[in-house]
């Protein structure tokens, strides 16, 4: 087995995943609330390189053949959730949050199911009912005692919102903005450019961020740190592929070195 065939193999897959990552994030730079992904690498164990299903021996024993490290894999994915700097809109149905916390939201699919989703993209919107929606239309949900309701507001008053969330007109406490936290981020899941959902796991804490009117929470995406990965990415690729060339190049030379012995 030529091992630096395999090592080089995964080690190209491992770098076009992260461009696939470096890419989208750098797609979502200018994406309100968005946080930036990651991959970590991590080395195939050599127990993964055993002597299985060999019928000179018991099937349930597997006999290691000896020390090789195959190459790498993917480790796991993350989401940074640092904060981003804040952008100054003055659109009084912006909100940004300032620390840990997302915005609760109704969000329907396209087959008419409901689920409760997170984002911290406040770049929201008043429908003609006085509903207050995403850019999407979905529900911005706000919380009335121990209950969760959607915000209904007159849509011809003046909106004030303080950094409690609480909203009000005519100077009257009309809604108050649910925020939502969560004790471990590693349970949340990413889905679409801004939303986020619990799994298995999940537990929900009291959000302590402020809310902020009339500003936008912009991407944490570092433009030019991620092009700086992009590059570094793109050389690791092509070394790796430089080492299967090698390979080949090395192979065709004892093939027909073979061939001329024979």
């Amino acid at each position: 087995m030529l091992k630096g065939l395999y090592t080089a193999y995964t080690g190209m897959i491992q770098e076009q995943q992260r461009m696939d990552t470096l890419a989208n994030n750098l797609a979502n730079a200018d994406t309100t609330g968005f946080k930036k992904e990651g991959l970590t690498s991590q080395s195939f164990d050599t127990v993964l390189v055993d002597k299985i299903k060999d019928g000179s021996e018991p099937y349930q024993y597997a006999r290691r053949i000896g020390p090789a490290n195959p190459g790498v894999r993917i480790g796991e994915s993350y989401i940074d959730f640092s904060e981003g700097s804040f952008q100054v809109t003055d659109v009084p149905m912006d909100f940004a949050i300032g620390g840990k916390g997302f915005f609760t939201v109704e969000y329907t699919n396209k087959g008419g199911e409901t689920a409760t989703f997170y984002t911290r993209d406040g770049n929201f919107q008043l429908t003609t009912d006085g509903y207050l929606v995403t850019t999407d239309g979905d529900y911005v949900l706000g919380k009335r005692g121990s209950s969760t309701e959607r915000i209904k507001l007159d849509p011809q008053k003046e909106v004030r919102v303080d950094q409690e969330g609480y909203i009000f007109q005519d100077d009257k406490n009309v809604a108050q903005i649910k925020l939502t936290d969560f004790e471990d981020y590693n349970y949340l899941e990413h889905y679409g450019e801004n939303f986020y959902y619990p799994v298995d796991g999940a537990t929900e804490t009291d959000a302590e961020g402020k809310i902020f009117q009339g500003y936008l929470e912009t991407s944490n995406v570092q433009v030019v740190s991620e092009m700086v990965q992009m590059i570094s990415v793109s050389r690791q690729y092509e070394a790796n592929q430089k080492v299967i060339q090698t390979y080949d190049t090395s192979l065709q030379t004892a093939t027909q070195l073979g061939r001329l012995n024979g």
